[in-house]
């Protein structure tokens, strides 16, 4: 992607508005801790506790709003207590430029680490830096200092216990997640009745996977329902592509192709009531159709019949939960095999040694976030020191616009500078002409203050240029109720957060982060991954023991995980405006579908795994330790850019079929692999030569996308 056509489009991403993603209600209930707060400080205290009592709250409830599955009230505290520290820290180091810069970098610093547990996490620490920035101004003395961080903690208490006493939809975000995952499955039933060799994405069920990880508070109070779809629906998947795939399933034409398609549509009906019914809470209503439709196997034969009656009780056992679940609450454990537990999410003290091992595999050259971590830490302390050079006050602005914008990736700190710098300056405008005019009354401001809130929480999931202008909006009529607004102007609150956007940009064109480079390492990660997959899969045909369904199912989740990494990172890639280097886009797109057509044979194959402990196939241990030699082997080729080789594979299959494989199904299903991997090796070999010449070709198209969007010729960005 060009420079022209990568801002044109983060321009308008911050832009748009998704009706579907607005809560007004949330909205609402956290700015109502934010009126709360304000007005008791008002009444008891004075402008400037209600300005600190307010940032607190705004702040805590802001994090609320961000992806996660712990508790709201617990994030609200968490963000009340970063918040109070953080002034806090600030106020103690204040006073002299050569105590504070230090103290500014090391926070931010380590506030951009806070993005390798998480983006909650990040966000949650880049606002306990614009706390540190604007409330040390409010304080006089240390004793001030401790009462204006107890009071900002008190912000995210209030906000806490609207939340305790006011739920809106509790478990609606697990609902969503569990409910979106059954839908899923049920797009991709639609999608076989036409397309019987469609890939089916996993994210759904990794998400669904993450949103059933809980405390053991949680699990004591989960509704039944959220326990058991999830793993059927896992199980579900495998069943429906092995009765859509004509080489081990349905016929290619026919009646039994015209039954397949029934029988597809039929449980795609009822996995979207079943979605539905966990979604709203309520009783299951499945077309009677879509159940007889599923009571019939007449017309299949062999691994297709075998296929429908194993969903059909699936889907039975899928709306048995949800049915149960609804009507019933508190399970602490899942429905599936003996002894399976819920799945086990640390809790804030416990998290701590996870944190510090997650920030400790990034503290490394080449990792986003640390990279993050250092141009956080630089543009913040620059931004300071340049606005407090300046003749214009109140020099926060500056590094408070560079550290909200800047995300680890290009896109979204480019996006976010974009709608923010836009955002913010309209709001910042309009509020700072309200203030002049209306004169200094708290109460008003006060009052405008939680409209302002109200309004960036309803479109601060979508809609970001909007939030920010209602955001920037806030903390003027705030600092004004604080009585800190009168001394800057209109032009100097523009010129700081333009100077801060303007670093932010700067920032990562100086010291990038790209994903580009890093695709061949990405798709050999994902390769090696699939390749233990494929291989533990064929395992339990060898030895189907309870132990070897645990390595398959783990194999499995590092598949997944490894498959997200390469796309999370190829979806960025293409919006950088970075020559491609390793793998042309081309190049990239066929790799991409070679592994998901590996991965789909090993799907599968597991749909027909034993589920007692007699050995199926003794012959698939050998194929099995072959696919994961070559695949590992092949993984570190990619990475040197050299070329794969199968040679262990192609040996493993003859003989096999040389001792006489005992399913016609599983060999065909081993062939479907050797062919996957045959068209990866066909879209990363390459001699020389034909680098060069690929080389030339990806360079002419990004000459040609850059003619068309008004660039002249000037090359993309080599980027490092």
């Amino acid at each position: 992607m060009t420079w022209p056509r990568a801002f044109r489009e983060v321009l308008w991403s911050g832009l748009k508005i998704e009706e579907t993603r607005l809560e007004p209600l949330l909205a609402l209930r956290t700015a109502v801790g934010v009126a709360i707060v304000i007005g008791l400080a008002l009444w008891l205290g004075s402008p400037a506790y209600a300005a600190s009592a307010a940032l607190g709250a705004f702040s805590a409830g802001g994090a609320t709003f961000q992806r996660t599955w712990r508790p709201r009230k617990v994030i609200a505290l968490g963000a009340g207590v970063g918040l109070a520290l953080s002034t806090l820290v600030g106020y103690l180091a204040a006073g002299q430029l050569a105590t504070f810069l230090p103290l500014l970098a090391l926070w931010t610093f380590v506030s951009g680490l806070a993005w390798a547990v998480g983006s909650t996490a990040g966000i949650v620490a880049a606002t306990t830096v614009g706390s540190m920035l604007v409330t040390i101004t409010l304080p006089t003395s240390v004793g001030r200092a401790l009462e204006h961080a107890g009071i900002i903690a008190l912000g995210g208490v209030v906000q806490a216990v609207l939340i305790l006493l006011f739920p809106i939809r509790r478990w609606g975000a697990h609902r969503d997640a569990l409910a979106d995952a059954l839908a899923a499955v049920a797009d991709y039933a639609r999608q076989l009745r036409h397309n019987p060799t469609a890939r089916f994405d996993p994210e759904p069920l990794m998400t669904a996977r993450d949103a059933a990880a809980v405390t053991p508070s949680q699990a004591r109070t989960r509704p039944a329902a959220l326990h058991g779809p999830r793993g059927l629906a896992e199980r579900i998947v495998p069943a429906i592509a092995a009765l859509a795939d004509p080489d081990v399933g349905a016929p290619a034409e026919g009646p039994g192709r015209d039954r397949a398609r029934e029988l597809l549509d039929g449980a795609a009906d009822v996995l979207d009531a079943a979605a539905r019914s966990i979604r709203r809470g309520t009783p299951v209503e499945v077309p009677h159709k879509a159940v007889d439709l599923l009571r019939g196997t007449e017309v299949l034969e062999g691994p297709a019949r075998q296929a429908v009656e194993r969903l059909a009780g699936l889907l039975g056992e899928a709306l048995e939960i949800a049915e149960c679940g609804n009507a019933h609450r508190g399970m602490p454990a899942q429905h599936g095999p003996a002894g399976t537990q819920f799945l086990v999410r640390p809790t804030l003290f416990r998290l701590i040694p996870v944190i510090v091992r997650a920030v400790r595999r990034e503290l490394r050259h080449d990792s986003p976030v640390f990279r993050h971590a250092v141009r956080l830490a630089a543009v913040a302390t620059l931004g300071y020191l340049i606005a407090a050079r300046l003749p214009l006050g109140h020099g926060y602005w500056a590094p408070i616009a560079s550290v909200m914008v800047m995300r680890p990736d290009f896109h979204r700190t480019y996006a976010r500078a974009v709608a923010r710098l836009a955002g913010t300056l309209v709001g910042v405008v309009l509020a700072t002409g309200v203030v002049r005019a209306l004169g200094p009354d708290a109460h008003v401001f006060g009052a405008l203050a939680v409209v302002s809130a109200g309004l960036s929480y309803t479109l601060v999931r979508t809609g970001y240029a909007y939030s920010q202008c209602f955001t920037a909006a806030y903390v003027v009529f705030l600092l004004g109720m604080g009585g800190q607004a009168w001394e800057q102007t209109v032009p100097e609150r523009m010129v700081l957060t333009l100077l801060g956007g303007a670093l932010a940009i700067l920032a990562y064109a100086v010291f990038p982060a790209w994903e580009t480079p890093r695709l061949p390492e990405r798709l050999a990660d994902w390769l090696a991954a699939n390749g233990r997959y494929a291989a533990a899969v064929l395992r339990n045909y060898a030895e189907p023991t309870r132990e070897r369904r645990a390595d398959m199912r783990s194999a499995q989740l590092a598949s997944r995980k490894a498959r997200a990494a390469w796309q999370e990172a190829y979806d960025r890639a293409k919006q950088e405006p970075v020559r491609p280097r390793g793998l042309t886009s081309r190049e990239a797109e066929e790799a991409q579908e070679a592994l998901e057509g590996f991965d789909r044979a090993a799907t599968l194959m597991e749909n027909r795994v034993p589920q007692d402990d007699n050995p199926f196939a003794l012959q698939a241990e050998g194929l099995a330790k072959a696919l994961e030699t070559d695949t590992a082997e092949a993984a570190a080729d990619m990475r040197e850019h050299r070329n794969p080789d199968w040679g262990r594979v192609e040996n493993a299959l003859q003989a096999w079929e040389g001792a006489g494989a005992r399913s016609p199904a599983l060999r065909r299903e081993a062939h479907l692999q050797k062919r996957a991997l045959e068209d990866l090796a066909t879209a990363v070999s390459r001699t020389p030569l034909e680098r060069d010449v690929g080389s030339v070709r990806e360079e002419q198209r990004v000459q040609e996308a850059v003619e068309a969007d008004g660039g002249g010729s000037e090359p993309a960005h080599q980027g490092g």
